[in-house]
Formats: C-alpha cells, structure tokens, sequence
C-alpha cells in the first residue's frame, strides 16, 4: 500500500470523458481506471491444487433431474410435495414456476434498471460538463453586450443548411466590408463582423465549418490588425474565440491568428478585447498538446497570467481558465514557469480567500495544474496559505463544481514534498483537525465523486508517517469508510481499500515488507472488512484484485494466535484466489499461488486435526 501519483486532470475527477461507459460497468464491477503504485510482495511462483471439483450427480424422477448430493437424504414436506406435483403434471408445475420467477424479475428488475439509468443520466451531465470545461462559446459579450435574443435565436429547430448559406453571405459581406474605403468604411466592418458572430453564436452546434470554408479566418485577422477600433478588434476576436471552439482541425486553422490575439494581450490593450483574446486562447490550448506547445512558443503565459493579478472578476475569472488549460501538458515547465511569475502566488491566495465561487473554482483548477504538475510549485504553495485557504473553502462551500477541484488541489499537495507536508499536518493543531473534517464533510455527501475524491486524500494522508495513520484511525472517517467499503460503487470501493490499507502497514524501509500496524489491523478485521476486500480479489479489474490480495497477505501474516489463514477460509477467500492459478497476469498469479501455498499447502489443517 502506499500513496498514488498526483491527479491531473478535470477528466479524473470524475467529470471526464468515459464516465458514462465506467458508471454501466460498475454493475459487473469492471470499473476503476486510476493507475497506481502498488508494493509488490515476493509471492513463490508454484501452487498445489487441494480438491478436485466433481460435477454433481443426477438422479432423474419423472421429468425432473435432481441434484442428488446438493440436498439431505431427509427431504422436507414442501420438497416432496413438489417433487410429485412436478411428476403429475408433466412439468406443467415448473413451468408456471418458471413464469411466475420470470415476472418477479421483470418488475423487481425493472426498479434496479430505473436506478442505473438515473446514475448514467446524472453521469452524462457530469461529462458533458466535463467537455465544457476544456471549451466555451462565446454567446454573451464581453463587455456585456447582449443584442442575440437566444430564446428565440437558438438555432434547435431551424434547419443547419439555412444557417450555413447566411454565414456563407455574412462571410461574403465581411469580404467587400473590408475592401470598402469609403465613407462609413469602419461601421460597415463591424456591422458585417457583428453578424458573423451573431451566427457563430446562434446554435448549439455553429457553422464553423462553413465559415472556414468561406475563408473567415483571414478577413478576421485583417480585422484584428493594430489600430482598429476596440469594437472591431472585440467583435473579430469573438469570431475567433467560437471557431476555436470547434472540432480539432476547425481549431487548428487559427494559427495564423494565434501571433496577433497574443499580442493584444499586453496592456495597451482594453480589458475587453484583452479578455476575449484570453478566451479565444484558452479554446485552442484546451485542443490538445500541440497547440498548448504553440502557444507557450509564441509567449501566451505570460500575458495571461498578468490577467489573471488585479482583482477584475470576469477578466481574473476568463484568464484564470485559460491558464489552467496551458499549463495542463504532461510537461511541468509551464507550470513551474507560471508560479515564478511575480505576483501570481499572491493573487492564487487573494482570490481563493476573497473571489466569489465562480472565480475560485477557476483559481482552484489552477492549483491543480501547478501541483501535480511541477514538484517546485507545489513547494511554493504548501509554503504559502493556499493550504488552510483550500481547507477554509471546502469548510464553507456546497457547490460541486468548486469542491472537486478543491479536493483535487488537497490530495496533491499532499501527496508532494512528505517532509513539509509532515511538518505542516501535526496530530494537534488545527488545520489537521479541520481537513479531517472537510473530508468527513465529503465522505458523507451523496454525491459519488465527493467520496471518491475523499477517499483518495484519505489515502495520502494514512500512506505518511506512523502519526498520521493514528490520526486517521482513530477519527470519524474510519466507521464510514469501513460502509463504503461494503456498499459504495466499485471504484470508491478501491480508494477506501486503499486508505484501510495503508492504516495497517508502517512506512517501508528499504527493499523489505512493511511492517505491520496490528492495533490497526486486528480490529479493523473485526469490524468485518474482510469480505469487502476479498470481493475485490473477485473483480475483474487488476488494480483491485491486487489491493484485495495484499491485504490478505496482511491478515495471513499478521493476525495473532494463527487466525489468519481460519478467517480467509471462512470467508472463502481460498476460493477467490483460486481463481488466479492460471491468470494472465503474471503479477497476480504468483501473489495469489504464493499465498495459497505459504498459508494452505499439505500441512494445513492438521494440527485440528491432531488435537
């Protein structure tokens, strides 16, 4: 057991692509897709077989075939007289049984169905909220103007040829607009570009592709060039900002336009068309790597994380975004880049203990970047308040949206720099009394990726020092995450085993197994955690079966008076590792034969034997 690598992105939280698909799964328990590092034990590769399985026998009556050996010679009332009402009616009995048994499923099943669907929709939401993140339209303007009547212009009925032939012709005006040098030259302009975006906006799909097609993007960086108007420059820079928030190659036909949004970042330019260039660069770096890599080439951070220093709500908030899809790469030099920027960690304190929950969501997402990203921002940011401001947050606030990414940012700090977190979390004071509160605080929410993320903090904090596994256990989190364990879904199942885990076993020294922490271990198995993870030996998901396997080891090894290998048989934990004689995962199949042959070889069971 020990603590897992840092989490990333949005998507991991539980909010990301692929959710839908896990939350069916979980019914089959083939959820669980968080890699992790696991200690892995030196189990013998050879294994005894103990019994061989006969099928049962067959005893024919009339048209009935009964399993001889499964029932008593002495049969109750009830059997015989359905043994001979099946005889006499030539199976006539079984088959109304049969119908009967068919119903009850139809409508008992039906309720569990409606459940899983229920889970799936709520799911999807996530999701689809998940990819909003990563991506926005612009369909209110920065600067307030609101002149698209979205009630009515939503484009869900009218048909997408019609809206494609009017960005085909609005494209064309934006053509002649600009070629016009006469009177009224500059109005005309931005009549056509307003337009334009008008149209870009208008659905939920937007006809991106027409206007490409059309040649927009070269007209609208002719628009941006410097010295237009503000109102030009907004209304070219919104056109932009809605492509790039299209499909990938739509966003990759920006690239021309990347160098002149960059530059009217600085601050010459006005806050609006500073803030919806942002924008438009927060949508192509939220494309994927290459882009980011662009960007970071042509000088965006920078810019962008000066936006993000005074304290303007909607300019901190957009800017804020767009950093935290920059900096997201599995590189950590962005992110080391931006914490060194001077003023940035003081304005990540400001407004996650001032902004309202909008704008420290975003800030929160920022440190989730910075801190599982870069080893020396995280040492920055333990290192400053964004600790306890993290705590305080998750303390005060209800809103989903903001919680996660404030748990995401905990977990990893946590899981970084050990010395300082450890001189930081002493049993004691009290930022370590209130994050066992604000994770107890998560356990107890209905809400699914509440108690997944608790958990995996929970995890960190009892993979630490011996002094943080006793804090841990002897809280409140330990009852309820021992009823998690037995009844949450699959994948939070696997981070509670995690944190029971690491409650047992001390801190590892050198290449040797951990030692055992037995006042954890002894009654946490008496609490009845034993099953639950023998269950997890059962899944089909190799993470889990490991986490199962390990802790059998532990209950093997270390359960006083020899009551090891007595409580994983009555709990036909033989059996579940039975099923790893010829698995194909090497990994697995040498763990579960090892334990088979150490603890239940030849000699077990002779000693009750003698005696």
């Amino acid at each position: 057991m020990a603590s897992r690598a840092n989490r990333t992105s949005r998507e991991d939280a539980g909010l990301g692509a692929g959710l839908l698909d896990q939350c069916l799964d979980e019914v089959a328990d083939e959820m669980g897709n968080d890699e992790a590092k696991s200690e892995e034990l030196p189990w013998s590769s050879r294994r005894k077989k103990k019994w061989q399985m006969n099928p049962p026998k067959l005893m024919k009556t009339g048209t009935s075939e009964i399993q001889a050996n499964k029932w008593p010679k002495w049969s109750p009332f009830w059997y015989r007289t359905w043994v001979r009402v099946t005889a006499l009616s030539g199976g006539w009995a079984m088959v109304i049984l049969i119908i009967l048994v068919w119903r009850w499923r139809e409508i008992f099943g039906s309720v569990a169905a409606q459940k899983r669907r229920q889970n799936a929709v709520a799911v999807g939401k996530e999701r689809r909220e998940s990819l909003v993140r990563a991506k926005r339209l612009c369909r209110v303007g920065i600067s307030g103007d609101s002149d698209i009547p979205l009630d009515s212009d939503m484009m869900i009925d009218e048909e997408q040829s019609i809206l494609e032939a009017q960005t085909l012709s609005a494209v064309e005006e934006l053509k002649s607009a600009i070629a016009f040098q006469g009177k009224g030259a500059m109005q005309k302009k931005v009549g056509a570009l307003r337009e334009l975006r008008r149209l870009l906006s208008r659905s939920e799909f937007p006809p991106v592709e027409a206007a490409l097609k059309a040649g927009a993007v070269p007209l609208l960086v002719q628009c941006l060039s410097f010295g237009s108007p503000d109102e030009q420059l907004l209304e070219a820079a919104w056109c932009l900002t809605n492509i790039a928030a299209g499909k990938p190659e739509e966003t990759k036909a920006l690239l021309p336009a990347l160098p002149l949004l960059i530059a009217h970042l600085g601050e010459k330019s006005s806050l609006p068309v500073a803030e919806q260039c942002a924008w438009a660069l927060g949508n192509v770096a939220g494309e994927g790597e290459d882009l980011r890599n662009v960007l970071l080439a042509q000088g965006a951070l920078l810019p962008i994380a000066r936006m993000m220093l005074p304290n303007k709500g909607s300019t901190v908030r957009t800017a804020a975004w767009a950093l935290s899809n920059l900096i997201k790469g599995p590189d950590s030099k962005a992110a080391t880049e931006l914490i060194r920027v001077d003023g940035v960690l003081d304005a990540i304190c400001r407004h996650l203990r001032k902004a309202d929950e909008e704008l420290a969501t975003e800030v929160a997402w920022v440190v989730v970047y910075l801190s599982a990203l870069s080893n020396f921002a995280t040492n920055m940011l333990v290192k400053s308040d964004v600790l306890q401001l993290l705590i305080q947050r998750l303390a005060t606030s209800n809103s989903l949206q903001l919680l996660i990414p404030l748990l995401r940012s905990l977990g990893n700090l946590i899981a970084g720099d050990s010395h300082t977190i450890s001189a930081i979390l002493i049993p004691g004071r009290e930022i370590t009394d209130n994050i066992i509160e604000v994770l107890v605080k998560c356990l107890k929410s209905e809400h699914r990726v509440l108690k997944k993320e608790a958990a995996w903090v929970l995890s960190n904090i009892a993979a630490g020092s011996v002094e943080h596994k006793q804090f841990v256990y002897s809280s409140e989190a330990v009852p309820l995450l021992l009823r998690l364990l037995s009844t949450a879904p699959f994948d939070i199942r696997k981070e509670v085993a995690y944190v029971l885990g690491n409650l047992c076993v001390a801190p590892a020294e050198g290449n040797g197994k951990p030692d055992l922490i037995l006042e954890h271990l002894v009654p946490l198995v008496g609490r009845g955690c034993l099953p639950a993870f023998i269950d997890l030996v059962r899944s089909v998901d190799t993470e889990a079966a490991r986490l199962g396997l390990q802790f059998i080891e532990l209950v093997l090894r270390g359960m006083p008076n020899g009551e090891g290998p007595k409580l994983v048989e009555q709990e036909d934990g033989i059996e579940a590792m039975e099923r790893f004689q010829f698995h194909e995962n090497e990994d697995l199949r040498n763990m579960a034969n090892g334990l088979v042959d150490r603890y239940f070889g030849e000699d077990y069971g002779l000693d009750e034997l003698a005696d």
